[in-house]
């Protein structure tokens, strides 16, 4: 009972990294099934697991990210452990805060790189560059580690965002909390020179600005460098599909989004909203905001029903269940229902409703090195999607 405690504890801690619970505008039951889904436990042994990925085309191997510190190493099918790839001490762990977000180098094959995104010891965010053993596959060298970015998050323990993905051209992107407290009280968000309530984009090998096919928008000025969108509350999970970009943003009481942004350079300045709008409504102040310059998401839903905190996830790009190809996964961390829609000519189509409860906690969508789509929880499991 007491382990049982600590647990629900636990997810409640973590509603809060998907802070505060959250909810929007109505999604539909499908009219039309693509196809039968179901959820096929791959382990159910793990500690408080937050993400899953892979290197690039690895058919193999899943890599778990426990919010305790630790990325563990899975056979890809069976489920069976194959190591521990990382420890990190000297985190803060716990609530919002921990190891968060992992992300392999497009060239990880021959350069056996990889990027972790955690909170350190006095709760600064933190992107730090790894490298793989040379005589161990799954195995970081633990000499190895170089910090890109670090920044300090000194008043409040939630908002600390956690996505670490590569996009089409090969920067890093990162997506930072808002700092924490209701409301974004010191406007984090709408502040240029701050990094907090950013999507930054990172040159891998310096950490500073990213200059592959173009410059990051403020890099000349007027704001942090290393911004690239801004008007982001808790962009727990993004993903790109191709050149698009799809953020997940946290909302604050009312209100959950999908952003989406297509094209070459995805994203580039554009302002997201918080705290002028959560979603397509006015926050503050509560009426008469001016969205005129905002990008509004393309899709948000409400607190009904339990809703708290999107979850954002992928476009299906993988090969095992055809109907679903180019189809975008979401979810939500206390209702912990599974969505999903096809962006097509500006707008959210194909909505479904998927029968595919997940409680107490959904905590990330994954992906694999083939394409195919992963669910953790914070009790421990791992599910992968398959067709029914």
């Amino acid at each position: 009972m007491r382990l049982f405690i600590i647990q629900m504890i636990q997810f409640m801690c973590l509603a809060c990294l998907l802070t505060a619970c959250n909810s929007g505008s109505t999604t539909r039951n499908p009219t039309s099934t693509l196809t039968s889904l179901t959820l096929q436990t791959v382990t159910s042994d793990l500690s408080a697991p937050v993400f899953l990925t892979a290197p690039p085309g690895d058919a193999d191997r899943l890599f778990v990210v426990e919010q305790g510190g630790t990325i563990k190493v899975l056979e890809r099918m069976t489920g069976t452990k194959l190591g521990t790839l990382l420890t990190l001490t000297g985190i803060t762990s716990g609530g919002e805060q921990g190891l968060l977000g992992l992300a392999f180098d497009p060239h990880y094959n021959t350069n056996s790189r990889f990027y972790v995104y955690y909170t350190d010891s006095t709760g600064a965010i933190t992107i730090a560059r790894f490298v793989t053993s040379a005589t161990n596959p799954n195995i970081a060298d633990p000499a190895s580690q170089a910090i890109l970015v670090s920044i300090p998050h000194p008043t409040f323990r939630n908002h600390n965002g956690g996505m670490l993905a590569f996009g089409p051209d090969g920067c890093l992107y990162a997506g930072i909390g808002d700092g924490g407290g209701a409301g974004d009280p010191n406007n984090h968000a709408q502040t240029l020179t701050s990094q907090l309530g950013k999507l930054l984009r990172i040159d891998p090998a310096t950490g500073t600005a990213c200059t592959s096919g173009t410059l990051n928008p403020f890099v000349s000025g007027n704001g942090h460098p290393l911004v690239w969108s801004y008007g982001l509350r808790n962009p727990w999970r993004f993903s790109f599909d191709g050149d698009d970009l799809y953020v997940g943003d946290v909302g604050q009481s009312a209100r959950e989004e999908i952003n989406i942004s297509t094209g070459p350079h995805a994203g580039r300045g554009l302002n997201y909203g918080w705290r002028l709008m959560e979603g397509a409504a006015c926050f503050n102040p509560t009426s008469n905001c001016d969205s005129g310059t905002l990008t509004l998401p393309i899709v948000e839903y409400t607190h009904d029903k339990g809703a708290c905190s999107v979850i954002g996830g992928y476009v299906y790009r993988g090969q095992a269940i055809p109907a679903i190809h180019e189809t975008y996964f979401y979810g939500d961390f206390c209702a912990g229902f599974v969505r999903s829609f096809r962006f097509r000519n500006g707008a959210a189509t194909e909505r479904q409703n998927w029968p595919l409860l997940v409680t107490p906690a959904i905590s990330s969508f994954g992906q694999d090195g083939l394409g195919e789509l992963y669910l953790t929880t914070l009790r421990g499991t791992v599910f992968r999607i398959v067709q029914n």
